[in-house]
């Protein structure tokens, strides 16, 4: 499918991340650390080693509460917090949520905290949204999960305007604030992806985001779901290019004569497989893939080495769609 491209001015990280081809992304912390939080230098070492092996973009999750789920629980510092401190240990490397929980925070608030990390680390910062999906956290945080919805709509439209540049739309922000601004206005906007359905019909992203996140699945049925990213796009954004941005978790083995087996929302394989997968997927016309090494039998150093060395020269041809 030949499809325009957007007109929309955006921060260099949309350009690093989704203009060039497939490029791979780290979720941090790496390897994902239960119990108690990650040990802040050696994260800082892993951000450093990802740049350098040719990674797109560090990602990290927001989870506001340290509770039980799918039998681990994940103690991980503030994502807005912990992506500054790996902006301040790189250089290039884009740095985004996936994703901070929309309905739980202020939207000035994230606005402003947005507009901060994009101008401290040079406009490196992609901004993703989920709506949440722990009632626990709801009830602490007195908001209304049957009401999330609607509510991430309303949020999400006010912290777009106070990231769009100057001359696009940003009145509702302002009538929000009684006329003031949360930060100067930027001369490229800000990323909003959505990250998961997010309790939205796939129609109100296609038209409201600026790309869509979603998890592992067989290649046949995330296939068929990109068609269906493309059909919304044509629906609702005059089928202007919106990138498919899809998550992996990875078990690299060293072993080259190790068969692929499936592990939950990713893949346990070899070397070679990978790439053939990963070039599948860009034809597929998927633009970014964040690797979630939580289930890592190797070091992490030693698979993003690998990675950088063997599988990142290999995804640079842009897919035809």
């Amino acid at each position: 499918m030949n499809r325009q491209v957007s007109a929309l001015r955006f921060n260099r990280a949309y350009y690093d991340v989704f203009e060039k081809g497939l490029t791979l992304g780290l979720m941090t912390p790496a390897p994902m650390p239960t119990e108690l939080p990650a040990n802040p230098v050696e994260a800082r070492r892993i951000a450093q080693i990802a740049e350098a092996a040719g990674f797109a973009a560090l990602w990290t999750r927001d989870v506001p509460l340290m509770i039980p789920q799918e039998g681990s629980v994940y103690a991980l510092d503030d994502p807005f917090v912990w992506l500054t401190m790996l902006a301040s240990a790189t250089t290039g490397i884009a740095l985004g949520t996936a994703a901070a929980v929309l309905p739980l925070r202020n939207p000035l608030l994230l606005a402003k905290v947005a507009l901060s990390l994009d101008r401290v680390s040079a406009g490196r910062f992609i901004l993703g949204l989920g709506s949440g999906d722990r009632p626990e956290e709801f009830a602490a945080f007195g908001a209304d999960v049957i009401a999330a919805s609607e509510d991430y709509r309303e949020k999400w439209s006010v912290v777009r305007a106070a990231l769009a540049p100057p001359g696009e739309e940003r009145s509702l922000l302002l009538q929000s604030t009684g006329g003031f601004e949360v930060l100067p206005a930027i001369d490229r906007r800000v990323p909003m992806i959505t990250v998961g359905s997010s309790r939205q019909s796939l129609q109100w992203i296609a038209e409201n985001a600026d790309g869509w996140a979603s998890y592992h699945r067989e290649e046949g049925r995330q296939q068929g779901r990109i068609g269906l990213w493309d059909q919304a796009l044509t629906q609702r954004n005059d089928g202007v290019k919106k990138p498919f941005i899809q998550s992996l978790n990875l078990d690299l083995v060293a072993d080259e004569s190790a068969l692929n087996v499936p592990i939950p929302l990713g893949v346990k394989t070899v070397r070679l497989a990978l790439i053939g997968y990963l070039n599948r997927l860009r034809d597929f016309g998927v633009e970014h893939v964040i690797v979630n090494l939580v289930q890592s039998s190797r070091s992490v150093e030693d698979v993003l080495v690998e990675l950088g060395q063997f599988a990142i020269p290999n995804l640079s041809l842009v897919a035809i769609r």
